[in-house]
């Protein structure tokens, strides 16, 4: 396992790295800000026309590893989307860029948890319940200062009705069983289009940090986006806005 960095004693990212790569990025906080509520994040023509530009540079190499679903990518994204492999839910659920799904998974019975999850966010303002296709996150943004009581309720449900915890920032997630974002990255690149090339992971949350060490072990390795934290990838960009920009000047160096 890879030891762990201080993300400030990190440097960027070359803008040559890109060369004979596959490519995997974090959606939230990575290519796009990390909003209070999330269904408010808007995919604007700039990043529109970069991810254009990212999947033509790299064709069939590029993939979008997030806890969104799929089907919430493809919300965002709209056809675009369909130029990436995307793996969804932290990892649970895989579309590769031919638009075959594997693993095909069931879906679970959520209703029990949406209902618990949805009567403790009644009676605490400021928590949001998202849905997704193989699991349920309880975002606490709004109302930091209940995060402990947030945590709890989740880890009991889980207990209670067998499922996984996956946490992040400001939020906790109740997601199946099994998959992660590393788990991911391995399965991706068993594909032809991505068999041979080094594994470079981009994000910014705990839930990256599986994609960093498995990209690591492959050869490749991850960027660490945001503040300074304790992190397994090898480089680190301070926000957003880096990443686009390193993104837009790496592009233009493999033209």
């Amino acid at each position: 396992m890879p030891s762990k960095t201080a993300a400030n004693l990190l440097p960027p990212p070359p803008s040559f790295l890109l060369q004979s790569v596959s490519l995997f990025i974090d959606f939230d906080g990575t290519l796009v800000e990390l909003m209070d509520r999330p269904d408010a994040v808007v995919v604007d023509e700039p990043l529109r026309d970069l991810l254009g530009a990212l999947g033509a540079a790299l064709p069939g190499r590029v993939a979008i590893v997030t806890g969104r679903s799929v089907e919430q990518i493809d919300g965002f994204l709209g056809e675009l989307s369909r130029a990436f492999a995307v793996a969804g839910s932290h990892g649970s659920e895989r579309r590769l860029a031919s638009g075959e799904l594997s693993p095909p998974l069931d879906m679970p019975d959520m209703g029990p948890v949406i209902q618990a999850l949805g009567e403790f966010a009644a009676s605490h303002p400021g928590t949001i319940v998202e849905r997704k296709r193989y699991g349920v996150a309880l975002h606490y943004r709004l109302a930091p200062e209940i995060e402990g009581k947030a945590q709890e309720v989740v880890e009991h449900l889980a207990q209670k009705f067998g499922f996984g915890v996956q946490t992040g920032k400001m939020m906790a997630e109740l997601k199946i069983l099994g998959g992660d974002k590393g788990q991911a990255v391995a399965a991706f690149l068993e594909q032809p289009s991505m068999a041979g090339t080094q594994p470079w992971f981009i994000g910014d949350d705990l839930t990256d940090e599986a994609g960093f060490m498995a990209a690591a072990a492959l050869g490749g390795g991850g960027v660490f986006v945001g503040p300074p934290r304790e992190t397994a990838a090898l480089f680190a960009l301070p926000d957003v806005g880096a990443v686009r920009a390193w993104l837009t000047e790496a592009v233009r160096n493999l033209a």
